[in-house]
This record gives structure tokens, sequence and C-alpha cells, in this order.
């Protein structure tokens, strides 16, 4: 009688954890499957794979305010321009792009006095640049400028890009350990047959609240902590497996 048949054997995982830089891996389970007959056996190795992958902030924001008080409009408004005019000059010619700039103007009567405060809040990619050009608007508008404390956190390219990196790490681990197992047991690893994302996570380093609380007062502070977030990725991953007598047919 040609009855299907399946032999299994797994191997567990040992009571610690083993990392390597911040990959972790977990269990396997090898077997030898007969779904038809003994002449169209497959074999085939089952392994999962997890790995972490730690990403910083790419992004911080950055507000400066510029106010003034006057008898009239017109000398109020003077007032906000000429300042607002050198701190948008002093992003331009430091290579930020307008669209990564926002302003605002907001005037207002209180008595005889009008109000006007001005508004920009920039987006930086280069944090040397941020700060460098931060520190130069403090020092040449001194208290005429608030140069607000930077925001920093990540873009949605980057949470993106840091999921995309942990799943191809979690299989490549798999594959790495599918690898060494059917060497182990005098095989050669043949194709991939399934690959399953079966759990992902992601969480934030306990330092981020620390980070981007409120707008500060110049001269510009000390920057917060640069926020972290880690993602984890757990995949399952079948490969066939043939005999190394039969690697090369």
């Amino acid at each position: 009688m040609n009855n299907p048949s399946r032999v299994f054997a797994a191997v567990l995982p040992a009571s610690g954890r083993e990392f390597t830089g911040n990959d972790r891996e977990h269990g396997l389970e090898v077997r030898a499957v007969n779904r038809q007959a003994p002449s169209s056996r497959v074999r085939e190795i089952q392994v999962t794979g997890t790995a972490e992958v730690c990403s910083r902030a790419d992004r911080a924001s950055v507000r400066v305010n510029v106010d003034s008080s006057k008898e009239s409009v017109n000398e109020v408004t003077d007032s906000v321009t000429r300042r607002l005019d050198y701190i948008l000059q002093a992003f331009r010619q430091n290579g930020v792009k307008d669209e990564d700039t926002t302003v605002r103007r907001f005037l207002q009567r209180e008595a005889d006095l009008y109000h006007m405060n001005a508004e920009v809040t920039v987006t930086f990619s280069d944090f040397e640049k941020m700060e460098r050009i931060c520190s130069v608007l403090v020092e040449k508008l001194d208290k005429s400028v608030c140069v607000g404390t930077p925001q920093l956190y990540h873009s949605a390219e980057c949470l993106s890009q840091l999921r995309r990196r942990v799943c191809v790490s979690a299989v490549e681990n798999a594959q790495q350990k599918a690898s060494e197992v059917s060497q182990l047991l005098g095989q050669s690893l043949g194709t991939p047959l399934l690959v399953r994302e079966e759990d992902t996570r992601e969480w934030r380093n306990e330092d981020e609240e620390d980070g981007g609380r409120g707008q500060g007062a110049t001269p510009l502070p000390h920057l917060p902590r640069t926020p972290m977030i880690t993602a984890s990725s757990r995949v399952s991953v079948s490969f066939s497996l043939r005999d190394r007598s039969r690697k090369n047919l």
C-alpha cells in the first residue's frame, strides 16, 4: 500500500536567548513528508527566523517666533517683516527648501497698540545643519527672536524602511539556520517553498518622552535625546531538501 506518511524531527530552542547583533533566533522543525507515494516523496525543512532592528529619528521640526508691538499697523508689520525676511533668507542660504518651511502671521489690537507675531516652522533632515542655523539666528537676532527646542521624530519613509529591513533580516536568519541544519543532516538546501511573516512588533525607547517637549527660549538649549524605535519580525520559512549527491544533477 502507498499510504501517506510523515516523519518529524524537532529541535527545541535553548532556555536562554542568543543574539547576533540585534538578531534573535528560535526553534526549528525538520520533516520528511511523503504526501503521495515513495516515488514522489517531498522532503522539506521548516524554520523560524526572528530579528530586531533599531532606527533613530530622522526628522526635526523647529519653530522660530518673532513678535512686535507698535502704535500703527505699518510700523508693527515692517518691524516683524524685516526680521522674518532675514530668517527666511538664512534658511534658504543654508539649503533649506521652501516646501520644508511654513510661515504664519498673527495680528491683533489691544487698546492703542497693534501686536504682530510671526511663526516659522522648519523641518530638517540634517541635524547638524539645524544646530548651525539656529545658533546663527540666536547670535544675530538676539532677544528679538525666539528659537524653540527641536522636535525629533520618525518620518513615514523611515518607518516603512525599518519594517522592510527587519523582515528581510528575519528571512536571512531563517535561511542561514536552514542551511546549517541541512549540512548537519548531510543534505543540500533547496529552493524556498513558503515564506510567511507571522508576527511584527514596534516599540519606542523609554527616553523618547524627554525629547521635544514644548518650545524653549533662547539661547538654544541642549538637544533632547534622539527618539529610537525598535521593530521585530518573526517569519516561518520552508525549504526543500535534496541529497548532496544530487546537488549538481
